[in-house]
């Protein structure tokens, strides 16, 4: 089985829309914690998701479960809840957030969707390494579903495996 993941980065989104259709994506879950872009509107989520529907793409946003900021403050740093507008807002402990019960909940969503439609988990890094998706969601993907093959689309077209990238950037899956 496969699943895709991508950054909106700065695409513009005819670009982005054009990099769903390459690899014929039918539904697009959203894993940001905040569906909202100051500097990109097109990826504003009711935005986006009026834009995916033009092209009879589904839409679900999954960020409070799936989420690379989550507002629970048992997984960051000293148990508490960053204050709003911190930069750099702290890393969550990502092997205790694959624990909870959202976050685990999020994934067999995910996974239901992703064996029933072609999926694309959505963020907004273009370069999976920096992102959650792929040290997240992907890494717990790999532990605990192993017929699940993870591509990373990126931003001139090309795919590269979730595997093969953690070998590159020398990190476990």
């Amino acid at each position: 089985m496969k699943l895709y993941t991508i950054g909106h980065s700065a695409h513009t989104i005819e670009k982005f829309l054009n990099l769903l259709t390459l690899y014929d994506i039918q539904f697009v879950v959203d894993i940001r914690s905040v569906p909202y872009s100051r500097f990109h509107p097109q990826f504003r989520k009711n935005t986006l998701e009026k834009s995916l529907l033009d092209m009879c793409i589904a839409y679900l946003f999954l960020g409070q479960k799936l989420g690379g900021r989550p507002n629970a403050p048992s997984v960051y740093p000293n148990g508490e809840l960053p204050e709003k507008g911190t930069r750099p807002w702290p890393k969550p402990d990502y092997d205790t957030m694959m624990t909870t019960d959202w976050f685990q909940r999020g994934i067999i969503t995910l996974v239901e969707i992703a064996t029933q439609q072609n999926t694309v988990i959505l963020c907004s890094e273009e370069n999976p390494v920096d992102c959650h998706r792929h040290r997240l969601v992907t890494k717990y993907l790999d532990q605990n579903y192993a017929e699940i093959q993870v591509y990373h689309i990126r931003g001139d077209g090309s795919i590269v495996t979730a595997r093969k990238l953690a070998t590159q950037v020398g990190h476990q899956m």
